[in-house]
């Protein structure tokens, strides 16, 4: 009973030190100037490096910060907003939001066959991977359903986001694209979540038009990886 309050008062702690990561990582970013020091670059070995110090266990860290996951729903649907204050471009360019969304798709799925061919991994890699270009929580569905590792499957998605919302923008320099609505596809195709977050820095219709793409990319990989799949066996 002691220790239940004991870890029930350090509940409020566990959501600041979330927090305070997050922020400390921003303030190393602003103060570096370095694109590739992303606050979840700093923030995650500083939350690690707590938890391991002071031996908390890290489901209690997950419980401890169920309003951050809650917090998580609303933030998606606002993406709703961006998109209805952009919908007219949207509409505009819906054949071409849908063809690149499925062009992606396929490329994304395709080159993890082709690299994990190339590396000789084993199928369990191949079915943990060829989801990665979509969101964690439905990535995790499409590799368990197809015999992957959801664990492995987790951590390539976070790893494609990140590389994803760092690199993205100056690869889109780097080859000049300038249309907000590729930008935006670019982003969210290929980086998820963290790409869309860096996409609404760069723009209102880049945050749309790569919400968007998250939600496509999701339906689009799901019916592509298992008929994917069918072909090349």
């Amino acid at each position: 009973m002691r220790m239940e309050m004991l870890m029930l008062m350090n509940m409020p702690a566990m959501l600041l030190l979330t927090v305070g990561a997050y922020l400390l990582g921003l303030w190393v970013k602003e103060k570096s100037g370095l694109a590739l020091l992303h606050p979840f670059l700093i923030s995650i070995p500083v939350i690690i490096a707590v938890l391991k110090l002071t031996d908390i266990p890290c489901s209690f860290y997950i419980e401890s910060n169920v309003l951050i996951d809650f917090l998580l729903g609303p933030s998606v649907v606002s993406l709703g907003l961006l998109l209805y204050d952009n919908r007219d471009i949207v509409l505009k360019n819906c054949a071409g939001i849908l063809t690149s969304v499925l062009v992606g798709s396929v490329v994304g799925v395709a080159s993890v066959w082709v690299l994990c061919r190339v590396f000789g991994l084993d199928e369990v890699f191949l079915l943990s991977l060829e989801p990665k270009s979509v969101t964690t929580p439905i990535a995790m569905d499409i590799s368990e359903s197809l015999g992957g590792n959801a664990s492995l499957t987790a951590v390539s998605v976070v790893l494609c986001g990140f590389i994803g919302a760092v690199l993205g923008p100056l690869v889109l320099r780097l080859i000049k694209i300038k249309s907000p609505v590729a930008r935006g596809l670019g982003m969210g195709c290929s980086s998820h979540g963290l790409g869309t977050a860096r996409a609404i820095e760069m723009g209102a219709v880049e945050g749309a038009v790569s919400g968007l793409s998250i939600a496509l990319m999701g339906i689009a990989t799901a019916l592509i990886i298992p008929l994917f799949n069918l072909i090349v066996r």
